[in-house]
């Protein structure tokens, strides 16, 4: 633990004017106030405000920074009071003090009160004096160092997210880069320990197999520098981060081993005039690597960064990044808002480019109705690997990049995700394969009736969200292959004229190597047995010949009811029952299943012209029928349209389609000439009946000259 006179000579060094009768005062005060608390450690409470002090006072901030650091925990953890602080420490300090403790309610109350609310106080702390974040991002790196002494591993692993959530992203956006890797590689080291080893195993060996490769590199670069005339330049080099390299693996999906650029090498000389040069010098020597190169000297970051940065194949035939700056823009690099610090000027300002972001926060919130308001039109840039989402209740849901509505709404609630049918995104209706974007307002709309889509699958980004979609496909598919299996099987008995009993296939289970009566209904379901192998192994003596195999009878060929006729009642389109796109069958067709191996049953139409290919396996033949429900549900049918080639024609198709309650899913040009246009339509339609009203009706429009119903 840093001594008194230790923290005053530290100040002393870089501030002669402080005010050392304030810092001892807080001192002491401080350590009286704590008095015997402990901390996890078993250490003093007070060493960690004295720790806090020191980081604070390595970052060269003024004389009321220094002592809020000391005092930041007094009105919070002892019977300090904030009229103690203001009447013996004055305003300033008080109000700092004041900022740090609500900081630290807020995130004593995370979890029963409103983000959007505690996230609005943030704001207005830092609007306030960003001197208050200084001070909480110097109290979060404390403790997050000494992270390991708490006993619980859930409650490290909360703190460890948060900071890596929000402080380090806090401290990246005011350009403090030091502390946020250092934050970073702490919270790395708690939340993925495993990957952290093996980060750094990686690395020394490496290190061990090349020892001397870094120094190497820099005594060539130097030397090249010095031929350019620039014998003054500084080079250093190190391996990047723990994290850093993690992070870009996540990024790109590479394995370690396929990062070429895992050093980095920083060029410090004198001036921008000599940036430039150095640049120029680098680039001659060496082959540059294409799209590597970035500018943030003419076009500095929010945050205030400067400086040069360049990908190159360069000495050793190392790829490497070079970063060129001048001493001034390597301090703003590490220490951010705190290098620009001056404790002769005005403390506590929030001016300067850095500054930006924050302004713009507050405009947005002088103009809210409210918190939740606040947050619903608030783009959270520092957050650049995630995106934050908000409830139109205003509470934040974080997804990474590339997240839907179907990723936020199974964030939200499982069921919530299993019940979606559609979304709204700023209160416009979208698809729900969107992509959601930093501060959306997401509201999803659900059914009863839902349930999640196979198709879901190929757009979703999280684990949660995938996991339970693949978990309902498995669970409804097998449900689904059970029922209609079950009704393969009764149809087969019948038409052998046999009574059904269940108990019969009991024998059978071993032949068709199933475990149980329901196995073999599924393998039926899905295609993999047939019924009739199931009756032939059940009655092996009845009599063999083609007329026992019957692919659709007489009754079906006819439109009259068959009573061996499978239902389709129940059965989810995608699953064990596929609706064939050659033909598009809609309720009030008549229609026939083809039996596809491992993929359930195929419903066709009875006149389509693909049943011609199934002639030779009339054992995959099934007779299906739709059930009552099927009408309430939407089904796709198709169309060709040949429309007179003149202004307003499409738009009187689709207004006489929407008149009779249809919607045009799809829409193709198939032929156009000077008169006509040929189109194909794909209309949602509730059954035949529906899809034949709407043919009527574009018959009797002068601008459509023909209408028929799509084959094939």
């Amino acid at each position: 633990m840093m001594r008194q006179f230790e923290l005053i000579e530290l100040v002393k060094s870089y501030d002669p004017d402080a005010d050392e009768g304030v810092l001892n005062r807080a001192y002491v005060y401080s350590m009286k106030a704590h008095g015997a608390q402990r901390r996890a450690s078993g250490d003093p409470y007070f060493s960690h405000p004295v720790e806090v002090a020191g980081i604070l006072a390595r970052m060269k901030l003024d004389t009321a920074s220094i002592a809020t650091g000391l005092l930041h925990d007094t009105v919070e953890d002892t019977v300090a009071t904030l009229g103690d602080i203001e009447r013996l420490f004055g305003h300033e300090i008080g109000r700092l003090v004041d900022g740090v403790t609500k900081l630290s309610r807020i995130e004593l109350q995370s979890d029963q009160t409103k983000q959007a609310e505690n996230f609005r106080k943030l704001v207005l702390a830092m609007s306030e004096d960003i001197r208050v974040l200084l001070v909480k991002l110097a109290d979060r790196l404390h403790n997050m160092q000494t992270l390991h002494f708490i006993e619980s591993g859930e409650k490290r692993r909360r703190i460890a997210r948060e900071t890596l959530d929000i402080y380090a992203p806090l401290a990246e956006r005011i350009g403090m880069h030091r502390m946020k890797d250092e934050l970073e590689d702490l919270a790395f080291a708690e939340l993925y320990p495993d990957v952290r080893a093996g980060i750094l195993a990686r690395l020394d060996f490496l290190r061990d197999k090349e020892s001397d490769i870094i120094p190497r590199i820099v005594s060539e670069l130097e030397r090249k520098l010095g031929e350019s005339g620039l014998s003054g330049a500084s080079v250093s080099g190190r391996p990047k981060s723990p994290f850093s390299i993690w992070r870009k693996m996540q990024k790109k999906s590479v394995g370690f081993e396929q990062l070429s650029d895992v050093m980095a090498f920083r060029v410090l000389v004198a001036d921008i005039g000599e940036c430039y040069h150095a640049l120029g010098a680098i680039h001659s020597a060496y082959h540059v690597v294409p799209g590597r190169f970035k500018d943030y000297i003419s076009t500095p970051k929010p945050n205030g960064y400067r400086s040069l940065h360049t990908g190159i194949i360069g000495p050793e035939r190392q790829r490497i990044e070079v970063q060129i700056r001048t001493p001034e823009m390597h301090e703003v690099a590490d220490y951010g808002v705190a290098a620009h610090w001056t404790y002769k000027q005005d403390a506590g300002k929030t001016e300067g480019p850095q500054y930006r972001w924050l302004r713009e926060l507050l405009e947005i919130l002088q103009h809210a109705a409210g918190a939740e308001e606040f947050l619903e039109h608030t783009k959270l840039e520092m957050f650049q690997d995630q995106v934050f989402a908000f409830t139109p209740k205003g509470d934040l849901i974080a997804l990474p990049r590339g997240a839907t509505p179907i990723d936020f709404a199974y964030a939200v609630h499982s069921e919530i995700g299993d019940r979606c049918i559609g979304a709204k995104i700023n209160g416009r209706l979208v698809p729900l394969r969107s992509h959601l974007a930093n501060g959306d307002q997401v509201e999803i709309i659900t059914s009863r009736a839902q349930t999640p889509s196979p198709t879901w699958e190929e757009f979703v980004v999280t684990g949660k969200a995938r996991a339970r979609i693949r978990r309902f496909i498995r669970t409804q598919e097998r449900a689904q292959y059970l029922k209609l299996g079950r009704a393969i099987v009764q149809k087969a008995f019948r038409q052998e004229g046999r009574e059904f009993l269940e108990r019969a296939l009991e024998p059978l289970l071993k032949s068709f190597n199933c475990a149980s009566v329901e196995d073999l209904y599924v393998a039926v379901g899905a295609g993999n047995i047939t019924g009739a192998a199931v009756t032939k192994a059940a009655f092996p003596d009845k009599e063999d010949g083609k007329d026992k195999v019957v692919p659709i009878s007489r009754a079906r060929r006819k439109g009259r009811p068959n009573d061996i006729a499978v239902s389709i009642r129940g059965l989810i389109p995608g699953m064990a029952m596929h609706l064939a796109g050659c033909c598009h069958p809609l309720p009030g067709d008549r229609i026939v299943g083809i039996v596809t191996t491992g993929k359930g049953v195929t419903i066709h139409t009875m006149d389509c012209e693909t049943l011609e290919n199934f002639t030779d396996t009339p054992e995959r033949w099934l007779d299906v029928a739709w059930s009552n429900s099927e009408a309430d549900l939407i089904h796709v049918g198709r169309i060709n349209v040949t429309i007179a080639n003149e202004p307003g024609s499409l738009g009187t198709l689709a207004t006489v389609i929407g008149k009779q309650g249809g919607n045009i899913s799809n829409l193709k040009v198939t032929n156009r000439s000077t008169d006509f246009f040929e189109l194909l339509l794909d209309v949602e339609v509730g059954d035949v009946k529906h899809l034949t009203t709407i043919m009527g009706a574009l018959r009797a429009s002068p601008v459509i000259n023909s209408v028929e119903r799509a084959r094939g």
